[in-house]
């Protein structure tokens, strides 16, 4: 997989104890998707945040402990949808097949 790191970016830094993190990668076969858009919603579906995926296909979200739905958006396929739990002092790990 071209070098690029498994999961989500480095949690150096991060107090998890006062966090909940979720985190991945957006990849197609093998090879990380570096202009794809992920969206977080809440359990209503209503749209919380965005963030572009890194160079490496990378993303992350500090949320609120609960159930989210990431949306993943990238040129030339459909939008991805992917449920996740975030708990405090846990990180949600995802990887996203578009």
């Amino acid at each position: 997989m071209c070098g690029a790191t498994q999961g989500g970016p480095s949690l150096e830094g991060i107090d998890l104890s006062k966090q909940s993190v979720i985190q991945g990668i957006v990849v197609s076969g093998d090879e990380p998707v570096s202009n794809a858009y992920v969206r977080l919603l809440d359990a209503s579906g209503e749209f919380t945040a965005e963030v572009p995926t890194s160079a490496t296909g990378q993303f992350r979200f500090f949320a609120a402990p609960g159930e989210w739905t990431l949306r993943t958006l990238a040129p030339r396929v459909d939008p991805v949808d992917r449920s996740v739990v975030a708990q405090q002092g846990d990180v949600a790990e995802v990887t996203v097949t578009v």
